[in-house]
């Protein structure tokens, strides 16, 4: 676990207790911790995952996630078998994690 990571007040299942603590470099921090090395189209999903956070209060399930992302991207990367193989440990619940927000109400 990365300096930044231990300094920081998370769940038992690792996300952020505070989500206004995030940011890029937490993000970042998260992933490693994940194994994952953040690419343009991991940040997108970060990006409307956080955005979705602020409108709605909750942090989106798999539904939600992917048929935003129909619409932003093509149909070939806009479904649940892209989103898990940028995400292979969830895509809602991983994303959400590297976001900073809590866990999907609907994820188990």
């Amino acid at each position: 676990m990365s300096h930044i990571l231990s300094q920081l007040a998370r769940d038992k299942e690792g996300y952020l207790k505070d989500p206004s603590q995030w940011d890029q470099e937490i993000a970042i921090a998260i992933a490693d911790d994940e194994d994952l090395d953040l690419t343009d189209d991991h940040w997108q999903v970060i990006w409307y995952v956080r955005k979705f956070y602020e409108e709605f209060n909750s942090s989106p399930s798999i539904r939600p996630l992917v048929k935003y992302l129909q619409q932003q991207w093509s149909a070939d990367k806009g479904n649940s078998i892209y989103l898990a193989l940028l995400f292979p440990e969830g895509p809602a619940k991983q994303a959400s994690k590297i976001a900073g927000l809590p866990k999907p109400a609907r994820c188990i």
